[in-house]
Parts: structure tokens; sequence; C-alpha cells
């Protein structure tokens, strides 16, 4: 399951982000998970709420915006429609994937005690 090695990189960046504010709690982790980026939703969140004790983000909440998959073409940057050929309209060019691949860390909400 890779899904454990993802969450324990993101439990990573999230220590880091959050180590320059003593005492601050992570209360949500906001991810996006684009649908062809090969993680299953559910696994990530069982590996999320395991992986995450004793971590920066020990207690937060995980919320997914799962991010569909979009293309454009590679040589007039056209968007181009789902479908079998996955050819530009427009031009004939070559589709590449430009959104709906990748998992992003987006933001944390913290919460900072009193200063």
């Amino acid at each position: 399951m890779h899904e454990a090695s993802l969450v324990s990189a993101l439990c990573d960046q999230i220590d880091r982000a959050v180590a320059p504010h003593p005492g601050a709690l992570v209360r949500v982790v906001h991810v996006r998970l684009g649908e062809l980026a090969g993680v299953e939703p559910e696994l990530f969140r069982v590996a999320f709420e395991t992986l995450r004790e004793g971590r920066a983000c020990d207690g937060a909440t995980l919320s997914i915006v799962h991010e569909l998959a979009e293309w454009r073409c590679r040589a007039c940057d056209a968007a181009i429609t789902r479908g079998a050929a996955l050819r530009c309209n427009a031009c004939g060019g070559a589709a590449r994937l430009a959104r709906g691949g990748d998992l992003f860390l987006d933001r944390l909400e913290l919460e900072v005690p009193d200063v």
C-alpha cells in the first residue's frame, strides 16, 4: 500500500511547516487528490488516521478535494475534452495531462496559542 508512504511524506512536510510555530495545533489538513494520481482515497484516509499519531497533525481532520483530470494540447494549449482519442480538435496535436495527476498539500488550518 503506497498510500502509507505518501502519508508519511505528507506528515513530514506538515512537521516542517509547523515547526516554526511552537505550540500550534494542526486542526485540518487540506489536500487535493487528482483523479489520475494513483491514490485510493479511502486507503489514504486510513493511513492518515494511523500515521498522524505522535506527529504535528495528531488529532487533525483530513479534508480531501478530488480533482478531475484535464488535458490540454501540447502544441496550441487548447483544452481537450475527455475522449478516447485525446487529440486536439483545433490542430490535431497530442494531449498532455494538465490537472488531476498529483497529490498536493493545499493548506493547513492551525490553532495558535495567544502571544
